[in-house]
């Protein structure tokens, strides 16, 4: 299972994600963590600025392929070991891949053998997103993308919380249908707020034909002059975005009234995507920086949150308000 090891490289690659998967029950907790760790080396590799396209594809197939014990992991962190910077912690956690794998074999089979599963299924799938390069053609091609890094997620969780709870075993027809909803929901706005970086780093996820019904191209998107007609497209993508949004909220109404600790695992990062969507509604930051919750915002959504997690309908009321406001 995982350890202290785990514990603290969680904790260093993501306070908020750590925030939430370290109140988890055992041995979910564990599960979790190893997965998340998995998942954050594939996402090293694939942003990983010093790295040519072709080359992060070979060596996400090649993580797939340790993950799945046809590789020895001492070639693949022999790739890892020359990444820079040194002092970045995703790219520590690459380079102590065999850290993570014990932790992986540890776990008991059946969730080990999920994990192994959905993590090769979204390390093969960026693969191939980088084959096919830094752009979307359509929302088609966007939904696509973020299946494969966010929405395989979604059936992971649901298949471990199956698992681990005989009544979300009974509802996994209908949460895994909304499983992939929640992790779109979240990517949705990952990809809003994260717009300028992502562009910086030579990827645009906003699809091309949306941009171009406006008159704009990848570059001139994110061109101050035309800051009225960008915001526009930031509006498209912010609806889409709450569309995806209402499908998590729906999920987590269906979680056992009694699962506490997993329903706060599920809370907590969609209210902070709620907030986080409610920030860069017609918010130029989101073309010419970045919009961000604060630390006090996070802490009053997981205080607020603590207190209603087990009544739907008071979520809900939260929910809305955090949707409709900056100041919350």
């Amino acid at each position: 299972m995982a350890g202290t090891q785990h514990y603290d490289m969680l904790r260093n690659v993501s306070r908020t994600f750590a925030l939430s998967i370290e109140q988890l029950p055992v041995p979910l907790r564990d599960i979790v963590t190893v997965a998340y760790l998995l998942f954050r080396i594939a996402d090293c590799i694939e942003d990983h600025a010093g790295l040519q396209p072709g080359r992060k594809a070979v060596l996400l197939r090649l993580w797939a392929s340790v993950m799945q014990g046809r590789e020895d992991a001492r070639g693949f962190m022999q790739e890892m070991s020359g990444l820079e910077p040194r002092e970045d912690p995703e790219i520590d956690v690459a380079r102590r891949a065999d850290v993570v794998l014990d932790g992986l074999r540890a776990l008991p089979q059946e969730p080990c053998e999920i994990v192994i599963r959905h993590v090769c299924d979204t390390s093969i799938g960026m693969a191939r997103w980088q084959e096919h390069g830094p752009f979307v053609e359509d929302e088609v091609a966007m939904d696509d993308y973020m299946h494969e890094v966010a929405g395989r997620v979604g059936y992971l969780l649901t298949e471990v919380f199956a698992w681990h709870d005989p009544v979300i075993a009974s509802r996994t027809g209908r949460l895994m249908q909304l499983g992939r909803e929640f992790g779109l929901a979240l990517q949705t706005v990952n990809i809003i707020r994260g717009m300028r970086k992502d562009y910086e780093r030579g990827w645009v996820f906003v699809p091309r034909d949306l941009y171009e019904a406006h008159g704009l191209t990848r570059d001139s998107l994110f061109a101050p002059e035309n800051q009225n007609r960008a915001m526009r497209v930031v509006a498209h993508l912010a609806g889409k975005a709450e569309r995806h949004l209402r499908g998590g909220c729906t999920y987590i109404s269906l979680l056992p009234a009694g699962s506490r600790r997993i329903r706060l695992f599920c809370i907590w990062p969609l209210l902070f995507a709620v907030k986080t969507l409610a920030l860069s509604r017609n918010n130029p930051a989101v073309i010419a920086s970045e919009a961000k919750i604060t630390r006090p915002q996070v802490r009053r959504i997981v205080t607020v949150s603590s207190l209603i997690w087990w009544s739907n309908r008071l979520l809900g009321l939260y929910y809305r308000l955090l949707s409709v406001s900056r100041r919350v």
